[in-house]
């Protein structure tokens, strides 16, 4: 091994527009600036989702298109895939195999594992098994983690209740775990400042005061719980406007609900990470209800704009919604609670104002990409 450059593949099962991919994509560029040998496979990434691959400038990096990497069960493209990263891996000689995603996870290190990589790591950005799984499938994708995991050097986590629902679930030990916060591209957020052009493109009337979301519209991604909200919300302030960024399969449904509730809503599709910064900046309040998550990168984007946020205690989100201090935290499926944390913070713009500069310093100091990679780069040589 090379002690100044290393040969590195990230494998995730695809490259759509999200936390996980934002996360692997900006770790292989960190490497990359720092004169390492990248590659980076990934299964096809069709869908409403869209391609994070065609959002930005990723010249240098080698991209693999591995036709069998698939996110669903299937065990023609799973034993195919299995044997054609294998053969990939031995072929190339890398020194790190990190994978990331559960499907790409657990394939990718049986295979790299049978290939004798040297270092061999994992990311968990969020878990297969949770409460709103089948009991049946949360035994497979559990018992298969359980199986990865002793074919990797090191587990890695974006949040330290990763950690924990992992070793609760007998994973892995404790020791085999570390937790790297997510990093983002922070500049953009940190300086963001609202748009008066983009307001009016989008049709939010001016003093409004503006609450949003930054999801895919897809189940379990928090739409159940804020879309009833904000009903609540409008009740008592009226001339509130929430504001969606996201796109997905519940794009219909959640536009003719919004439609039949005569309330202020805005939908502003898919936008790439790069453009993410113009919305946050246009909110007073984030409000994230994910019902599934590792960390929740659109929070931390809204907290670096210095918006305070609103979400449920799952996951991750207590690490970075502290409660009182960056925003509020309610139990999960508390409609009542989530409008009235956001009724409050209207009412005391002050104290909203002062909820979001202190999430702007904590994120400021945690979830720099660059320390993100650094951090990466460290355990990889220290094996």
């Amino acid at each position: 091994m090379n002690k100044d450059k290393l040969k590195i593949c990230h494998v995730i099962t695809r490259m759509i527009v999200g936390g996980a991919q934002e996360n692997t994509l900006l770790t292989a560029i960190g490497h990359l600036k720092k004169g390492h040998d990248v590659t980076l496979v990934t299964g096809p990434s069709p869908g409403p989702e869209g391609e994070l691959l065609k959002t930005r400038d990723i010249s240098g990096l080698r991209i693999v298109v591995n036709p069998h990497l698939v996110r669903e069960i299937n065990p023609y493209h799973d034993i195919a895939e299995y044997f054609s990263l294998k053969k990939f891996f031995t072929v190339n000689s890398f020194d790190v195999v990190h994978t990331h995603s559960s499907k790409a996870g657990v394939i990718g290190r049986l295979a790299a594992s049978s290939a004798k990589v040297p270092f061999i790591a994992h990311t968990v950005h969020g878990q297969a098994f949770h409460t709103y799984e089948k009991a049946w499938k949360n035994f497979i994708y559990k018992k298969s983690e359980q199986i990865a995991a002793k074919h990797c050097h090191r587990i890695f986590a974006v949040a330290q209740a990763m950690v924990d629902q992992c070793v609760s679930a007998n994973i892995a030990a404790p020791e085999k775990y570390k937790v790297v916060y997510s990093g983002i591209e922070l500049e953009p957020f940190l300086n963001s400042k609202p748009d008066c052009e983009l307001r009016k493109k989008l049709g939010i009337p001016d003093n409004s005061p503006v609450i949003g979301t930054v999801a895919r519209l897809f189940p379990l991604k928090g739409y159940e719980d804020f879309m009833p909200a904000a009903e609540i919300v409008s009740k008592k302030h009226p001339d509130t406007c929430f504001l969606i960024v996201g796109d997905g399969i519940m794009k219909d449904k959640l536009q003719g609900w919004a439609e039949s509730s005569k309330m202020k809503f805005f939908f502003a599709g898919l936008v790439p990470p790069s453009e993410v910064h113009k919305y946050t900046a246009l909110m007073d309040v984030l409000v994230h209800l994910s019902l599934r998550e590792g960390l929740p990168r659109a929070v931390v984007q809204g907290l670096a704009s210095g918006k305070p946020a609103v979400g449920f205690a799952l996951d991750g989100t207590p690490e970075v919604i502290i409660d009182g201090k960056t925003g509020f935290i309610l139990k999960a499926g508390d409609v009542q609670g989530v409008s009235e944390k956001i009724n409050f913070m209207l009412e005391n713009p002050d104290k909203a104002k002062e909820m979001g500069a202190e999430g702007r310093k904590i994120v400021s100091e945690k979830f720099d990409w660059k320390r993100m990679a650094d951090i990466l780069e460290e355990e990889y040589f220290n094996r």
